[in-house]
């Protein structure tokens, strides 16, 4: 048995000082010392010796054991160190090599715009409210007295999911102003931004994804005066003081009277040109005062409250803001375009 050890030992230090790797390490940790290995297999033996010579072969075995493990270790420290130094020298930085710049990206110019409004809006208390994108249509048209036979239901104007019109991707945020007043809890101040869709054709105003920001105020004695006078200063605090704008009546069947609320067309001045169609202004808006019929819909009683809502194209507002000359560029993602902003 002596002569198994002393074998053992001269076998197990040279694989073990010869061993290049840890998981090479790990094998022969198992080989010699593990419960099937070369140790505990001689160990087994012990019981064929005599009394006395089972006190001598215990030491022995117990002095192999602990050489092993300290070649073991050893060599783990010792690869540990030669992995480390290779590491290093793999990821060695020259710091003489000129830097690489990374750019930073900045808001897209329309969002830029979107914060702008919801700064001003909040500042005068109103709430920022969000909703889903596919409507249902009742919410889309019907509470907001839209009858079956408005154009806007056709679906030739409209993207619907189902064969009996009753569900659609939202052509307005307008809905949001049902679900708020639903809601009872008044007075209401808020706004509602988000994308809606429509079947439009693609030119420099028009796109069938777009974005718009809907605003409504419920509450008592509430006139078209106080309409006009917020999105007067809405737009002033956009454009800046003195922005030109007008008031044309209209026809909304969720709005009693209605508007549309124009701006000087920025890039002409009003003379005519390409962006605003040779008119000299640019619709940015329409506006009214809300239905009496939308109201008492929603469980609100006309005689004792009323208000007004407005709803805005974002995209035209960020052409008016940077002097954008084609409502394509904001979407096409050009960064030729975009790091002008």
């Amino acid at each position: 048995m002596k002569e198994l050890m002393q074998g053992l030992r001269e076998a197990s230090i040279k694989a073990i000082s010869e061993c290049g790797s840890i998981e090479e390490l790990e094998a022969l940790r198992v080989k010699y010392l593990g419960k099937k290995g070369e140790l505990t297999g001689i160990l087994r033996q012990m019981g064929k010796l005599s009394a006395e010579e089972r006190p001598i072969m215990g030491q022995l075995a117990n002095k192999l054991r602990e050489d092993i493990e300290n070649a073991l270790e050893e060599s783990k420290n010792s690869l540990g160190e030669k992995l480390m130094e290779a590491k290093l020298a793999d990821e060695t930085i020259d710091v003489t090599l000129p830097g690489v710049a990374h750019k930073s990206g900045h808001k897209h110019p329309m969002y830029n715009v979107l914060d702008q409004i919801k700064d001003i809006f909040i500042g005068m208390g109103f709430e920022i409210v969000d909703g889903p994108e596919v409507e249902l249509s009742d919410y889309n048209f019907t509470k907001l007295n839209i009858d079956g036979g408005h154009p806007s239901r056709e679906w030739t104007d409209t993207f619907y999911f189902t064969e009996d019109s009753k569900i659609c991707l939202r052509t307005q945020t307008s809905p949001m102003q049902v679900h708020a007043m639903e809601k009872g809890v008044l007075p209401i101040r808020m706004i509602a931004p988000g994308r809606v869709y429509r079947k439009d054709e693609v030119d420099a105003t028009h796109s069938p994804m777009f974005h718009q920001i809907e605003g409504m105020v419920i509450d008592k004695g509430v006139t078209m005066a106080d309409l006009k006078a917020t999105l007067n200063l809405v737009v002033e605090k956009i454009y800046g003081e003195g922005t030109v704008t007008r008031f044309r009546p209209h026809h909304f069947p969720f709005t009693e009277p209605s508007c549309e609320m124009d701006i000087q067309c920025h890039k002409c001045g009003g003379k005519g040109c390409p962006t605003c169609k040779g008119e000299g202004w640019i619709e940015v808006l329409g506006a009214g005062m809300v239905h009496p019929k939308v109201l008492a819909g929603c469980g609100i009683d006309p005689d004792e409250y009323s208000g007004w809502a407005f709803g805005m194209g974002l995209e035209r507002l960020a052409m008016g803001e940077y002097k954008i000359n084609d409502l394509r560029l904001i979407f096409e993602n050009d960064i030729r375009f975009l790091e002008q902003f």
